[in-house]
């Protein structure tokens, strides 16, 4: 999970904040937002420095917490997915990747479809056809594949070689990303990137997330991992607009969906799985050109 602060360049939603608290240009309680992040920030270091396994607890835990958050909202909207199929399917998926790396993923993933299939045929019992069939069990999984599948991918960084490191990398890119298109989006945003999805992000501050996410790619590939610098200039831009297109994701769902946040667990922040939207993708891109390059 991310440290993240309270992002202009994200989506405010359609909802509207109540309660006396201050809100930051994004509408949000920021000093609870940056104590939060804070919290948060320090006990992944705290982790990774001392109990790196633990990464794996952590992770599924957050993603048992984020998969109840979306199925709720789904289930509100009209949407019956397949819930205990995707919470324990994805325990699987994560799981599994540690003894047995992605032919683990792969096998939990195509399994889990599997009896979702079969659980949504039979969730109104054998007499009777089920409703929306088709599309509820899209739904599964998409949600299957949007959270515990690429979920996956970070957290098999920290199985490799020099996995803490790994796992810093991508949080501290992600960071950088986030605090780059914050600067950027208050100090100079001024055209909208993608007005009918996320009205307050722009391309102003998609350039300092560019600029500041490869920065900081570049100074953990060269002092955290030890490798060449060039790395660095690949990973950061990549990461940067996959997690810039995982929050433009979410923002859609959230707006298909009427609501803000997927959930309220995290003061400032929302739900778990709202600080989950640009890590998603950036994990994968992490594992990949690390895999790759390393």
């Amino acid at each position: 999970m991310s440290e993240k602060t309270s992002d202009p360049e994200k989506d405010s939603g359609p909802e509207k904040d109540s309660g006396p608290a201050k809100k930051s240009r994004a509408g949000r309680d920021l000093p609870a937002a940056i104590a939060v992040g804070g919290t948060l920030g320090v006990s992944i270091i705290l982790i990774l420095l001392f109990a790196p396994m633990l990464w794996y607890g952590l992770v599924a835990a957050a993603f048992a917490i984020a998969t109840w958050e979306v199925t709720k909202r789904l289930h509100t909207a009209g949407y019956n997915v397949a819930l205990w199929p995707l919470l324990i399917g994805g325990q699987a998926i994560i799981w599994l990747s540690w003894p047995y790396g992605p032919t683990g993923v792969l096998v939990a993933f195509v399994a889990t479809v599997l009896v979702s299939m079969v659980w949504k045929l039979l969730a109104q019992g054998i007499s009777s056809a089920p409703e929306n069939y088709l599309k509820d069990l899209a739904l599964t999984v998409f949600v299957l594949a949007w959270l515990p599948l690429l979920a996956s991918f970070g957290v098999m960084l920290v199985t490799q070689e020099d996995g803490a490191a790994r796992v810093a990398t991508l949080m501290v890119v992600v960071v950088c990303s986030d605090v780059g298109g914050y600067a950027a989006g208050v100090l100079f945003g001024k055209h909208p990137m993608a007005p009918a999805i996320s009205p307050k992000k722009s391309w102003e501050g998609l350039v300092g997330s560019l600029l500041v996410g490869t920065i900081g790619a570049v100074g953990c590939i060269t002092f955290l991992i030890g490798s060449h610098w060039w790395i660095g200039l690949i990973l950061g831009p990549v990461l940067v607009v996959c997690a810039t297109l995982g929050d433009l994701v979410e923002s859609q769902v959230k707006r298909d969906l009427g609501i803000k946040d997927m959930g309220t667990l995290l003061p400032g922040h929302g739900g778990i799985m709202d600080r989950l939207d640009s890590l998603l993708p950036s994990a994968f891109v992490v594992w990949a050109v690390l895999t790759a390059l390393l």
